[in-house]
């Protein structure tokens, strides 16, 4: 089957390719994707010029949602809505398909999901029920990686576990604390950022404080860092200052250069860092079944919605990436219409 792949082949420059698609596993139409920050680096070209060249051109986006045209096997039905997961492994190894060296991820090392059609192999999709918010749920992708960080700290967290900061009041930094109130609501969980308009959306954390006025008696057990960039190095700072001995710091933030971190302290607090990238299927499948047994998340995460694009031609595409980039808070959504 004639299949048409939308890569970018060079900074804020799409082009069409021609392709054939494998009809041996699972065909889907995708149907809402979502930008991610790292989208919008390749787009705006930021990444090293080297890491550039090696792997572009290449199909963006490693959020969607989609819809099933065909099945070899029919365990999915057409017309059903799946969320498409883009870690994929190429061979098994003892390590997690998400930190193993022999998997790949749409969007970064090779094609993500900018096509007419897609074919994944069956363990790479999770069936939505009918009554889910696909816009949303085009994120699910997102959520899943506050979700495996979530159940990783659970799994090592220490026996005093009463109040968990989160740092970062961007996207991550929203989901984090929401689900984190979902999972573990006997928290008492603090949120720290930058921005008051942000701050103003946590309605559902216990406490806020901006990062420049925090109470010097407050201590917190565990902390979750979702700054990312050169930022990423004050709010580790300001963790390590404020987190009790013996807690857990989960990172999630991803910078381009090397973060310096006071490991005097880490060392005299006795504390565990914790690093948190990507996720794997059974991420994806707790945190569907999390949004099934809470439908309200869902009126949460429609908040983080910004802008939906309605995408017809490579002309919108480029238009929504232009418009995703100047938005301080929130998800562009795509309505994949091409």
């Amino acid at each position: 089957m004639i299949n048409i792949v939308y890569r970018l082949k060079s900074p804020k420059f799409f082009e069409e390719a021609i392709e054939e698609i494998e009809l041996n596993d699972v065909v889907v139409r995708p149907t809402y994707l979502s930008i991610c920050q790292a989208d919008q680096r390749y787009y705006q070209g930021s990444r090293p010029s080297d890491i550039l060249s090696r792997k572009l051109p290449m199909a963006l986006i490693h959020e969607a949602v989609g819809e099933v045209i065909s099945d070899s096997k029919d365990i999915f039905k057409p017309g059903d809505n799946v969320v498409m997961i883009p870690n994929t492994p190429f061979d098994k190894d003892e390590f997690r398909a998400n930190y193993s060296e022999l998997s790949k991820f749409r969007g970064s090392g090779f094609d993500g999901f900018t096509s007419d059609l897609v074919s994944l192999k069956h363990d790479r999709l999770v069936k939505l029920p009918n009554n889910f918010n696909l816009q949303v749920s085009s994120f699910i992708e997102l959520m899943t990686v506050a979700y495996q960080g979530i159940m990783k700290f659970l799994e090592f967290k220490k026996a005093s576990c009463k109040v968990l900061g989160v740092w970062g009041d961007g996207n991550l930094g929203y989901i984090t604390s929401l689900l984190l109130k979902e999972i573990c609501p006997e928290c008492e969980i603090i949120v720290f950022g930058k921005h008051v308009e942000n701050l103003n959306l946590f309605s559902f954390v216990d406490n806020v404080y901006l990062i420049h006025d925090v109470p010097n008696d407050l201590r917190i057990d565990h902390a979750f860092e979702c700054v990312g960039s050169a930022a990423s190095q004050s709010a580790i700072e300001q963790i390590i200052d404020l987190i009790n001995p013996q807690g857990t710091i989960n990172l999630f933030g991803v910078s381009e250069y090397p973060i310096p971190i006071n490991t005097r302290m880490v060392l005299e607090k006795g504390l565990t860092l914790q690093g948190n990238s990507r996720s794997e299927r059974e991420d994806f499948e707790g945190v569907v079944d999390l949004l099934c047994n809470n439908p309200h998340l869902f009126n949460y995460l429609s908040k983080l919605i910004t802008n939906v694009c309605e995408i017809k031609s490579i002309d919108d595409l480029k238009t929504s990436f232009d418009k995703d980039y100047i938005s301080d808070f929130g998800k562009t959504i795509l309505k994949w219409e091409i």
